[in-house]
This record gives structure tokens, sequence and C-alpha cells, in this order.
């Protein structure tokens, strides 16, 4: 599509003053000023415009990965020419084929402009190996990366069950394959299968495969859907690119990770994907895998049969083994007499020694019992007793005595440690004269300063306790305090040691005071 200049006045040749410039130069002074922006932009719709979506093959070159916002830049070069490319974040996903470095490809998308460097690109929308060569050097380093991780090792892989329960199938509802496997299943032993319908070539084949056999593995074993036994991932005959999606990463991560023994059954005989490699076998056909999956069962029957006769044939040949054995075991076992006359000489000679033996033991036994009486009679019980009572006799008063006088000894002792008691008391001291002062709270008043600080006075004697009041002590705070007895009058002390003190006087108004506390002088 040709650019579009935006629209300029007109001008005429015969408008032109004398002495003006010429008419071109006026058109050349009057041209039109673009902006960059409408440049670039009248550019791209004109390139878009005029090609719009094409299939481009070249050589991946420049290729460092994604980008940090997750898109893909690289360039696409022939053996002449160069052009940028450009892989959107959410198209990058979804490649069947990624972006790798030297990788001839086959790239679909649409050309367009970056006004950013005045540069034209191509935005791809899809990608896929150019040529067979190109295919199968993908597909030999994908194979040699997964090697390398231990996908296809031979120790991973599982035998397959010999008569499952339950199969799951994993290929198109539609093709010939899944009907292929049902009929070859019921021609050798009918089972019971679950299809897990998936498109087995094209876009998203790959992500609906891996997700097939990761959903059979899903399944509870104890669930409303029974858990398959034994998986077949099965595909007819195609070219390289129509069995891609069993090359893919993803299909090969989930075979080897599937919990479930796994048949590959891709393409015919001669086909080999990568899912062969990490499956636990391999069947030429789909019809092959299904004679894997089963066994014949009339072989079964054939052979249960086989069995059982082989078996009733033992039991035969055995049983009449052990009849013609018990046959010469009889023959060969004495008579009745030939059996017992051993038994009955050996107890004809035990008789014999039995006799003097009797006779022997009861000879024996006279003649200790004749010496046990003969040492009766020497050493008689009542001899033995009257001894044992006549020491008894002699030793009668000796415990006797020596009680009395262990009794003795600690009533002396007991009596002079109450004796020590008395002396010690301090109320062998109040009964010489003296008297104990206590304070209001019955502790000991020591000093004449503690007793002159005391609110009242408590005088213990020997018979009895008194309570004074210092005269110089402060008034008691309540008023129902009882009232104190007066004081008594001062006497001597050597009257004081012989006459007993003077009770307190008793009056209506005064309450007999409790017994004082015991205290210390000390």
């Amino acid at each position: 599509m040709p650019l579009v200049p935006p629209p300029r006045p007109a001008t005429s040749a015969a408008a032109v003053p004398p002495g003006e410039p010429a008419p071109s130069a006026l058109l050349q002074a009057n041209t039109p000023e673009w902006s960059v922006g409408d440049l670039a932009a009248a550019l791209k719709r004109t390139l878009e415009d005029a090609f719009g979506h094409v299939r481009l093959r070249g050589e991946i070159s420049g290729y460092r990965g994604p980008h940090g916002s997750g898109h893909a830049y690289f360039s696409l070069k022939d053996g002449s020419a160069k052009i940028d490319a450009v892989v959107w974040k959410g198209v990058l996903g979804r490649l069947r084929q990624k972006p790798k470095e030297g990788l001839e490809v086959v790239a679909t998308g649409k050309i367009t402009t970056f006004a950013g460097k005045s540069s034209y690109q191509i935005v791809i929308d899809s990608m896929e190996p150019a040529g067979i060569g190109a295919w199968m050097a993908l597909l030999e380093e994908r194979k040699r990366q997964l090697a390398a991780e231990g996908l296809f090792e031979a120790d991973r892989k599982r035998p397959i069950p010999f008569l499952p329960r339950v199969i799951g199938v994993v290929t198109s509802p539609t093709g010939a394959v899944i009907r292929d496997i049902l009929h070859r299943l019921e021609d050798r032993f009918p089972r019971p299968v679950l299809v897990w319908p998936v498109r087995v070539q094209g876009e998203g084949a790959a992500e609906e495969i891996a997700a097939a056999i990761r959903g059979f593995n899903a399944l509870a074993p104890d669930g409303p859907i029974p858990r398959p036994d034994v998986l077949i991932v099965a595909r007819g005959g195609g070219s390289i690119e129509d069995l891609w999606a069993f090359n893919e990463e993803a299909v090969v991560r989930a075979a080897a990770e599937s919990g479930i023994p796994l048949i590959s059954a891709v393409g015919h005989e001669t086909d080999t994907t990568l899912i062969d490699f990490a499956s636990d076998r391999r069947a030429p056909t789909p019809t092959g895998a299904a004679e894997m999956a089963v066994p014949v069962r009339a072989e079964l029957l054939a052979q249960i049969h086989d069995l059982g006769a082989r078996q009733a044939g033992t039991m035969l040949r055995r049983v009449e083994r052990e009849r013609a054995d018990f046959r010469a075991l009889v023959r060969a076992i004495p008579g009745a007499d030939a059996f017992l006359a051993a038994k009955r000489q050996r107890l004809d000679l035990a008789d014999a020694r039995l006799r003097p033996a009797l006779a022997a033991n009861a000879r024996d036994s006279r003649e200790r019992l004749n010496r046990l009486a003969d040492r009766l009679t020497r050493r008689s019980p009542a001899i033995a007793l009257a001894e044992a009572r006549a020491r008894l006799a002699g030793i009668d008063h000796r415990p006797r005595t020596a009680i009395s006088r262990i009794i003795e000894r600690r009533r002396d002792r007991l009596g002079a440690q109450a004796g020590l008691l008395g002396a010690l008391s301090y109320k062998a001291v109040l009964a010489r004269g003296y008297a104990l002062v206590r304070d209001a709270d019955g502790l000991p008043v020591r000093s004449r300063e503690a007793a002159a600080t005391a609110v009242r006075l408590q005088l213990q004697f020997a018979d009895g306790a008194v309570f004074a009041r210092p005269e110089d002590a402060p008034t008691e705070p309540s008023a129902a305090s009882p009232v104190e007895a007066p004081p008594a009058p001062p006497r001597p002390k050597r009257a004081r040691r012989r006459a007993a003190p003077d009770p307190a006087p008793k009056s209506k108004e005064t309450a007999p005071e409790p017994a004082a506390r015991q205290g210390s002088l000390f």
C-alpha cells in the first residue's frame, strides 16, 4: 500500500506574482512535515497490510533463553539475510518446539515493525523444526538429556501384572487404535477397559497425554472409578512430525513417574519415540500392547486342565505307592505270639529277681529297726526329760534376781534425774521467795527501764500470779480494761522469803485473770 501524505493546500502558477520564485520552488517549500511517530505508524500499517502472516524458514541465531519479562528474542537467518524475531511469553509456553541456538526451524507469524529500533521483525505464533534432519537432531539431543537424568534406566522398569483387573488406555477415542485394542482383549481375555480420550498429534497433544497418565495414577485404589493395574499409551503409525507429541519432555517424564506399569504402543514396529524408553514395556503395535497386557484365556484353560490332569495322575500314583508300602509293612509285622514272647521272657526274669530282692530289703529294714530300738533303750526320753528339768530348776531364781536389780538401778537413775530437774527449774527459785516479772505480752522483764515503760506487769510467784502497774506507766487505751489490783505494801526481803504473798483482792468489777504463761529466767 503506497504511503499517503497528509493533505496540503493547492497552489496555482497563475497566482504567482511577478518577481516571485517559480512554482516548483513553492511546492518544495510547502511540503508538509511528518513526525517520526506518524511515519513509523504508517510504515507499520503498510508492512502488515502487505504481508500479514507468513511462514519463514531460517536458522535461529542469538538466542540466550527467555528474557526477564518471559519473552524470547532472537534472529532467523539464512545465507544472505537476517530478520529479528520475538516470541511473546504466553506463546513461548505453548510452543511445541522451543527455540534453540543453531536450530533450523519453520516459523509462522506476523511481519511487523519495531519503531524503537527502526527495524522490522516477525512475531512468531508457532514454530517447528525444518526437515527430517533437524527433527532427528532434536530428538537425539533430547534423548541424551533425559537419559543423563536416569529416566531410561532398566532398574526403573517394573513387571507387567499377569492378569490385570482393569486396563487403562490413553489414546484417541475415534481412531482405529482403540478398536484394535478392544478387539484383541476380547479375543484373548476380556477385561474392563478405561479409556482416557486425548489428541495424539498437533498442538496441545503432549499436555493432554501427560495429564491422562497422571490422571490415571491419581485415582484412588478403592474409589468410585477403579484404578487401572496397567496402562497402554497407543497411537497408530505416522511421520516423525505426527508422532512428535510422544517425544515431548512432559510425556516422557509423566511415563517415567507413573506408579502404574505402562506399555507404550506408538506407531509401527519401526517407529521409535522417547516414551518407548521411559515405559516399562514397548509394544511394536497397539495390538501387540493388548497381547502383552493379558494372557490368552483358552491357553490358560488348557494349561489349567493339563495341570489338573497331571495332579490327578500324581495323586493316584502316590496312593498306589503308599498302598504297596503298607502291604509290605503288614507282611513284615510278626505275629502276636512272636511279638509277645520276648516280653514274657523279660517278665519272668524280673519276677525271679524280684523275690530275693524283696527278702533282702525286708532283712535290711529289720536290722535297722533293731539298731534304733537298742539306741532308744540306752538313751531313754524319760532320762533326757529329767535332766532338762534339773537344769531348769538350777537357773530358775537367777532371771528374777537380775530383773529386780535392773529395775532398782533404773529407779535410782530416774530419781536422780527428777531431783536435778527440780533443782534447775525456775519454780524452785520462786519457791525460795523470788518472783518472775513479765510484761503485758507475757515476756520476761529484765531491766528497770523496761519495767518503767510497761503498761502493766505480771508478777509470778510460786503459788500464783498477780498484776501490778508502775507509777509512771502510760494509761491503757481501752476503757474496758480490767481494774488493776492495788499494789502490795513493801516488805522486807527476808520476810518475803518466809511469808507467802497475799493474793490480789477480788472485787466485783475485776474479773479473774487467766493463768500466766511459763517464761524463762535466763
